[in-house]
């Protein structure tokens, strides 16, 4: 056995020379990750090995000099998984974020992902991994869309028109062609002009787009909704709100990020749909009752219920089923669902190695010699 390793690195051209911008396929890759999630063939870090990573925070005041202080988005974080299935890989992705980041032209986030063979922990690949990282977002609740949303459906709305939105709208439109009108609700001009842009260049199919000032203007005539708003440091009562008598029959509400409904709407007539339950599960360990508040993640707040005795467990679905049932996904054209998403490192796990090979297929990137021998062994 040769004791030469060398690995792929791929730069962001790269990437998107093998595919990683190509929505509908990586839609199937997570539907194919999710099953393999309900499953039980896949590790995470933690503990319980559902956590979605480890995560390095600042003080508001640093003592030390040339420690950052804390801010908006200022954290580094790794997120480490591993996954069976045919993908039998493991990988790692590592970021910095600081929001202060767009003021010079940069990313919010600065992604890494390395993948790695699983027996002997070398490295396969080193790749870019923004682009990575946000179309396996936009995929996810695009699970959500293939099986869940109205075959007639004509309008989706955004709620924080930003990169997040960019790609889960890109996985809409994929899978729902029948789409021809976008609302839009933001904070700033420059972020609501610079989506529609995008959009308009993009999708020439969307022939109505509407900027609304409310949550209510948005929501009120959307056949899907995706909400993708930053959360802020005030908790849930800076969560975007949606009153049930606001919402279209039949709406499919997509909720990567904070979302606020009504109890009473949850408990009683909202259908409620998650990606993996043992996320859920990892940040109560991880954050206690301060989950929902800290994250934001309406899936989270779920399980309060179930906790507090005003939501039964059975009520909350997981995707992977609903996604291999037979027959009819829906149970009615006028039933609103609210889809929970909260992102893990399995997906770019499975989104990596999809494209890794891809690039190996196609002789995309280039290869670095690690070693030849070790020095130490």
């Amino acid at each position: 056995m040769t004791t030469e390793i060398d690995f792929l690195y791929l730069n962001e051209r790269d990437m998107i020379a093998a595919g990683v911008t190509e929505i509908a396929e990586c839609i199937d890759v997570m539907e194919e990750t999710f099953v393999l999630l309900r499953d039980g063939d896949f590790k995470m870090a933690g503990a319980n090995g559902n956590s979605h990573g480890a995560m390095v925070t600042f003080p508001e005041h640093p003592v030390f000099p040339g420690m950052p202080a804390d801010g908006p988005d200022r954290r580094f974080m790794a997120m480490p998984a591993y996954l069976g299935g045919r993908f039998g890989t493991t990988g790692v992705k590592w970021y910095g974020s600081n929001a202060e980041n767009r003021t010079t032209g940069l990313p919010r986030s600065i992604h890494l992902f390395t993948l790695n063979d699983t027996d002997t922990g070398a490295p396969l690949a080193v790749m870019s991994a923004n682009l990575l990282s946000a179309y396996r977002t936009g995929a996810v609740p695009g699970v959500g869309v293939k099986h869940l949303a109205r075959e007639d459906a004509k309008t989706v709305s955004v709620i924080g028109p930003g990169v997040m939105a960019k790609t889960a709208v890109e996985g809409v439109l994929a899978l729902r062609p029948s789409i021809d009108t976008l609302t839009v609700k933001g904070r700033g001009r420059a972020a609501i002009d610079d989506f529609v842009s995008y959009v308009q260049k993009k999708y020439p199919q969307v022939t109505k787009i509407d900027v609304v000032d409310t949550e209510q203007e948005a929501v009120r005539d959307a056949d899907v909704v995706i909400v993708a708003v930053t959360t802020g440091a005030g908790g849930s009562s800076t969560f975007p709100h949606f009153d049930e008598t606001w919402i279209k029959p039949g709406a499919l509400f997509l909720c990567p990020a904070a979302a606020h409904f009504d109890d009473d709407f949850i408990v009683n007539r909202a259908r409620t749909i998650v990606d993996h339950p043992g996320l859920y599960e990892a940040w109560k360990e991880e954050y206690g009752t301060d989950a929902y508040e800290i994250l934001g993640i309406v899936g989270t707040h779920f399980y309060d219920l179930v906790n507090a005795d005003l939501l039964n467990l059975e009520k909350i679905e997981q995707i992977a089923d609903i996604a291999q049932a037979e027959g009819p996904k829906r149970r009615s054209d006028d039933e609103i669902i609210i889809y929970s998403v909260g992102g893990m490192p399995v997906e770019d796990v499975a989104w990596g190695t999809t494209i890794y090979r891809n690039a190996i297929e196609r002789g995309i990137g280039v290869s670095l010699n690690l070693w030849d021998k070790p020095a130490l062994a």
